[in-house]
Order: structure tokens, then sequence, then C-alpha cells
């Protein structure tokens, strides 16, 4: 399968900043972009996004089985503000073109693709090692291009091993108030579709934000929007609550405020230190990281309104 790479679409509106991608110059070997000249059915899930109106779901339908696709899974989702959406449509068909794209914003991502990823991470590995793991065994749709660190890692390290065991390149940047490295950063990750901060515990700029231009995912080793900033666990255990979690949610301007994609959480106890609060944390952020990057790569994140999301 030839390389897929997501796009956003200059000619359609920009409904919000995060997790808007489309697919413009999808084409397989032997197969045409126009759909009428090319009887290929392909497997992909697609996301539309419209105004409501009655009888949506019926054009929709109808126009993709006039082209020979056919829809295996459906869903639909209708704020109280009635922009209408079918996100995580599953079907089989031929590129449409023509219908519909004055009134409808499409997303697509075809079966298999692998999206290049940099993943940034701080002292701890937990999460990258989770990661790590996750896309060795194939659970994961990516392919992680670098590692990038504001600490470094000793040559024996099963980090390092793994690593340079995969040829994938290890990036020690140390970081200072004054100089974020921001600059190299965003050289290292140019050609990466998306960025993971796995603990990684530095707050990036808006200026590199807006450099970079797509989306990075982060992990929040609390329930936001309880517990922001350092040492939520912390924060927790002094409160006394009996449910910690973690939170993935996209990267904004304002800490730990960009629109939530997953929460998880896991139940303490008076029984609990601030030791085992961190060890049941850690585990929880593994899953929750894991968890929010497969439904980002599956489209089953749908932004809307400010600072929300749905997720199918």
């Amino acid at each position: 399968m030839s390389l897929i790479r997501r796009r956003v679409s200059s000619s359609l509106p920009r409904l919000s900043k995060f997790a808007i991608r489309s697919l413009k110059s999808l084409k397989f070997p032997g197969e045409s972009l126009d759909s009428s000249t090319s009887p290929v059915l392909t497997h992909g899930i697609h996301v539309f996004q419209c105004p409501d109106e009655v009888g949506i779901v019926a054009k929709l339908s109808d126009c993709i089985a006039s082209r020979g696709g056919n829809i295996l899974v459906a869903d639909v989702f209708v704020p109280e503000k009635r922009k209408f959406s079918i996100p995580g449509v599953n079907l089989f068909l031929t590129l449409l073109n023509g219908q519909g794209n004055k009134w409808m914003k499409t997303s697509s991502s075809y079966k298999d693709p692998k999206y290049k990823i940099g993943v940034l991470v701080s002292k701890q590995d937990h999460c990258l090692v989770d990661l790590l793991h996750g896309w060795q065994d194939g659970k994961l749709p990516i392919d992680i291009t670098c590692v990038i660190s504001n600490h470094d890692r000793l040559p024996n390290t099963h980090v390092t091993h793994f690593l340079e065991r995969h040829g994938i390149p290890f990036h020690y940047l140390r970081t200072s108030k004054e100089n974020k490295r921001e600059e190299e950063i965003l050289e290292l990750v140019q050609n990466t579709d998306f960025l993971v901060l796995a603990r990684y515990m530095q707050i990036l700029s808006g200026n590199f934000l807006r450099a970079y231009g797509k989306d990075i995912i982060n992990i929040h080793h609390g329930l936001l929007p309880s517990f922001k900033g350092g040492n939520p666990s912390k924060q927790a255990f002094e409160a006394g609550v009996k449910l910690i979690g973690a939170t993935s949610h996209f990267v904004s301007e304002e800490l730990d405020s960009g629109p939530i994609i997953e929460q998880m959480v896991e139940r303490v106890s008076h029984r609990d230190n601030l030791r085992s609060f961190v060890q049941k944390s850690e585990e929880v952020e593994k899953q929750c990281l894991a968890k929010a990057i497969k439904s980002y790569c599956e489209l089953r994140v749908l932004p809307y309104e400010v600072n929300k999301t749905v997720l199918f």
C-alpha cells in the first residue's frame, strides 16, 4: 500500500484546529484518483461533517451505494447546535468525486495506514515503554520516527537497547528555562503526522504549536480539570480523593486545557500511600494514552464547539 498522508484541505472550512484530517492525495498502486475510472474498492473509515437537515443519511447511503459502496458500520451524532456528522463510517467504496463537496466536510482513513509520530518524554519511561511495545506488537497503527527527551538515558537501559535494536533515533536535548530547544525539536519532527507527549514535563510554547501546525496528544497524570500542573498525584493524595486517574488530551496554549480525548480512573483508599498512588496512576496513564492514540488514528475522535470532543 502506498504511503498515506493526512492533510487539511484548504478549500474546506476549518471547524476546529484539533484532529481535522483529510486525505487529498491518496492513491493506491494502479488506481486513479477519479472514481469514475477505477473499479477498485477500498476499505476505509470516513467522517462526514455538515449542517443537519432531513434526509442526509439517505443521501449519503444512496451516494455510496450508487458507486458500488457498502456501509459496514455507521454512527451519528447531532449536537444541540445541530451540526450533523457521521463519524466512523466503515465502508467499501471507490473515492467519491463531485457530490456533496460544497456542503460536506470529509475526512478519510484507509485500512492499515501507519501514522508517523514523534514521541517526547522526560525522566519517566513507563508511557514510552508501553508505546514501544504497542508499536512492536502491532496494536497501534503508528510508526515511531524518533524519541526526543530533555533527559539523557544510560546506554544499558531497556529503553536504549530497544531503540537501538529497532533503529529508532533517540535525541537528547537538554532544556533550560531560557532555552526549550523548540527550534531543534521542530526540525526533528517536521515529517511526522502528529506528536505524543509521553510524560514530557516541558510546556510547549504557542509559537511551537503554531509552527508545528498539527495535533499533539498529551497524557496528564490526573483527572482534568482537577489537579492541573505539576505533581497531580501528590495533589490528589493530599486532597484525600477516592478515585485517581489519567487524562489524554490535545495540547493547547493554555496548560492542561485542550479538548479531552480519553479519561480512565482507578479506585484508591485510605490504605494507599503516595507511592501506591503513583504506581496505580502510572498503570492508568499507559492504558489511557494508548487508547487515545488508537481512537485518534481510527478517526473516532470528533472535535466540536470550542473545547469538546465526541469519541466513538
